[in-house]
């Protein structure tokens, strides 16, 4: 699920061109991060700061909107602009499942039928529009779109596929983390060793971060008492998004550079890209 290169396939424009950055290491660990950033976030704006969840979705939903704006007006890929509407998106998806949670009463079991068949909706109409389901080709606005509409299902559907885990079943937040690892290590294998298909085991693997990096955040912000390490969300949101702000200067200063260099080249090397994310 990692990617270093490019398939030979990929034209240099789309390269150039590309909205979202390409799946690495880098990709997973920010993605993971801004994950359990996302979770504590919310947790941080609802409850510490008594917003209430009402007012912390309208808030979050609109600067969400805002930066959401900003990524579709950009030409390509900008590492500020889409891991900080991959921070927000995973806070919206948090929100949304805990509105259907604890305002609607939705079951969580009902909450993860209906996002998985809404995420299946939304490739299945990707697919059929556009051909296909590749991340490395997001060089059109309907492509785009389908992309952040399964990013956001995605998080809705870990939101509640891990709350169903640790909270509902009861497994607690260290075995929900192992169990979430354990999956996408199965996923990993099944992708490296076997050679599963690549998009589907992508998907399969983004699923699975959500409630991953959910069961970190639980695990570090909550009280020792509850079975956490007493972080706090403010805690854990800090030193999480310290981390995400580091790598993210790090990838912006390494793609310029990658992206100067392709730019002047034609040669067949020039398809080549490690750590682009």
């Amino acid at each position: 699920m990692t990617s270093t290169s490019l398939p030979a396939s990929t034209r240099l424009s789309d390269l150039l061109r590309s909205k979202v950055p390409q799946v690495t290491v880098a990709f997973w660990i920010i993605k993971v991060f801004s994950t359990t950033v996302g979770e504590t976030a919310a947790d941080y704006l609802n409850s510490d700061l008594g917003f209430g969840l009402t007012l912390t979705s309208i808030v979050v939903g609109a600067i969400f909107l805002v930066a959401l704006g900003i990524q579709f007006a950009t030409k390509r890929y900008t590492p500020v602009v889409y891991w900080l509407t991959v921070v927000l998106i995973s806070v919206v998806g948090t929100l949304i499942t805990d509105n259907l949670t604890d305002v609607l009463g939705v079951p969580l079991w009902a909450s993860t039928l209906v996002f998985s068949l809404l995420l299946a909706a939304t490739f299945v109409l990707w697919f059929v529009r556009e051909g296909t389901l590749s991340i490395h080709s997001i060089v059109s606005r309907p492509r785009e779109g389908y992309y952040w509409l399964a990013i956001l299902f995605t998080f809705a559907l870990g939101t509640a596929s891990g709350d169903f885990l640790s909270e509902a079943l009861g497994f607690g937040y260290v075995v929900a983390a192992i169990l979430f690892s354990a999956v996408i290590a199965v996923i990993a294998i099944a992708y490296f060793v076997f050679k599963a298909n690549a998009v589907v085991c992508f998907w399969a693997a983004y699923v699975m971060t959500r409630p991953l990096g959910a069961s970190l955040g639980d695990l570090t912000s909550q009280p020792v008492a509850a079975g956490g390490l007493g972080w706090g969300t403010t805690g854990t949101s800090l030193v999480y998004g310290l981390v995400i702000v580091a790598v993210v200067i790090y990838l912006s200063v390494r793609l310029a550079a990658q992206r100067r260099e392709l730019e002047g080249s034609r040669l067949p090397s020039a398809f080549e890209i490690e750590g682009a994310v």
